[in-house]
Parts: C-alpha cells; structure tokens; sequence
C-alpha cells in the first residue's frame, strides 16, 4: 500500500479577508499555535489556560485529539497545515475551534468586528505518492517567501533558488513551522505527528536537501494550494 493510501492526508489553507494580515507580531504567531494544540482536543479548550500554554513545549496531558497535525507554517496573511482525521468530522471540528478562536482573540487585541478569514477553509485531499513526497516540503518552503532572492522558489531551478544553503539556513532560523522539529530542533513538538513523514523520508534534513537540489519533478505544482 502506498504512503498517499495508508489515511486521508489533507492540504488545508486559510487566509486574511481581503488578503489582510491575520498575524501582526509574534503574539499573534504563539497564540495561533497555542490553538493549533488547544483546539485539537474533543473536549471543549481552555483558551487561557497557562497549563496548556506550558505544554506545547513538551509534555502530554492525555487529551483525546480530533486530528493529527503532520506540517504547518504560519505566513503573514495566511496558514497551510497538513492534516489526517482521528475522529469522525475531526477536521471540520477542529478548524472550526482554531479559526473562531482565533478570531476572537484577534478581533479582542485589535479591538475590530467583523470577519477575520475569508470563507471557508480551503483543503486537497493527497491522493499519490508523488504529491504525498511532496507536500510537506511545499509547506516549509513556504517560509522562502521572507527570503530576498527566493521569493520564485516555486519555479525551482536557479532562478528561483541561488543558494540550497542559503536557503535551508533561512528555513532553519524561521521558528513558524514545523520545519524545525523535522530537523530535529525542538520547537512545538506537542502539537505535531512527525512519525508518519519520518518513516517515508527517513531523515527529513537530507530529504529536503535533496528536493532542493533536484530537478523540477512532473505533475506536482496541481498541489501548490494558493490564493491568486
């Protein structure tokens, strides 16, 4: 059975109404990511708990999770996470909780009304193991896009990516993903399955290394999930 088999992994993406920033300082980026771990609970979330707060960097509280969280990264005006069910609708539920709440707590600390995100959350079912080898490392080089001279990586050749190093350097001192704890730098590791995408890839760093350094491979920008 293929990796892309074995569960249904989603592509999910949210952004800003009107393309606005949804993260303007890293107050925001912790409090979104303390949602991604307190929203991922079956259980009603203490959104103030400083328990809660305190265990993203590490330890577990036994809590019954709606989904497994396999990558994320935090942009300016937008989010991208990968994400499998371990609960009936446990995707739906689970966005729900994390964009609500964060709304809320955005709309409170910038005293604003209204809508925060716009629409729907945006979501793509993997269904091959070519977009599965890929996905994941679409996501952490999202962060390329704060790299001057990077901002084309998408194009992958050299117009888009002068420096491999430069480039995983800047990936390596970007803390919003999940990218670090692949590496095996712990950053939010409470909140991230990472055993699935370690045992297709083995050792993440030398896989995406190689990804960089390789050709642009067929039929896989279908999976860039973006907004115009």
């Amino acid at each position: 059975m293929s990796y892309a088999q074995q569960m249904n992994l989603y592509h999910v993406l949210n952004r800003g109404v009107d393309k606005r920033k949804i993260f303007l300082d890293n107050g925001d980026r912790v409090r979104f990511v303390h949602g991604l771990y307190a929203f991922n609970d079956v259980l009603p979330a203490n959104n103030t708990s400083r328990a809660l707060m305190n265990d993203l960097r590490g330890r577990s509280l036994g809590r019954e999770k709606l989904v497994d969280i396999h990558g994320w990264i935090l942009m300016d005006n937008h989010y991208h996470l990968l994400l499998s069910e371990r609960t009936e609708n446990g995707i739906t539920k689970f966005l729900m909780k994390l964009n609500v709440g964060y709304a809320k707590f955005f709309n409170d600390k910038y005293k604003r009304s209204g809508t925060l995100f716009q629409g729907r959350t945006k979501k793509v079912l993997i269904t091959n193991d070519s977009q599965f080898q890929y996905i994941l490392h679409y996501i952490h080089l999202n962060a390329l896009d704060f790299l001057d001279g990077a901002k084309e990586w998408r194009i992958r050749d050299k117009t888009g990516i002068k420096s491999v190093r430069t480039a995983l350097e800047h990936l390596g001192n970007y803390r919003w993903s999940s990218y670090l704890d692949y590496i095996g730098n712990k950053n939010f590791p409470s909140i991230l399955t990472t055993k699935f995408f370690n045992q297709a890839y083995g050792n993440y760093a030398h896989a995406i290394s190689d990804y960089l350094r390789d050709a642009e491979a067929d039929g896989l920008t279908e999976l860039a999930l973006e907004y115009p």
